[in-house]
């Protein structure tokens, strides 16, 4: 490979690390145990469809007792 190349993808490596990727706003504290899960503010999707099956619409991000279901599930994983 050429140095630029090497370069390059270093670059842009360490601008994943650093850049925030604006997904997900939360706390950053956690919940005490048996707490309540804290307002997480999500992107709204950018499909259509995918709006509406959530029924969201016309914001930019939103929280997950805005979707309109029964039953959400909530998935959380921890890297560390």
């Amino acid at each position: 490979m050429s140095n630029k190349l090497i370069t390059l993808c270093a670059v842009a490596f360490m601008a994943g690390l650093i850049i925030p990727s604006g997904f997900v706003e939360a706390e950053t504290s956690p919940p005490a145990e048996n707490g309540i899960l804290p307002p997480i503010n999500l992107v709204v999707p950018q499909s259509l469809e995918h709006q509406q099956y959530l029924g969201i619409s016309g914001k930019e991000t939103f929280t997950i007792d805005e979707i309109k279901a029964e039953i959400v599930l909530v998935e959380i994983f921890s890297m560390y």
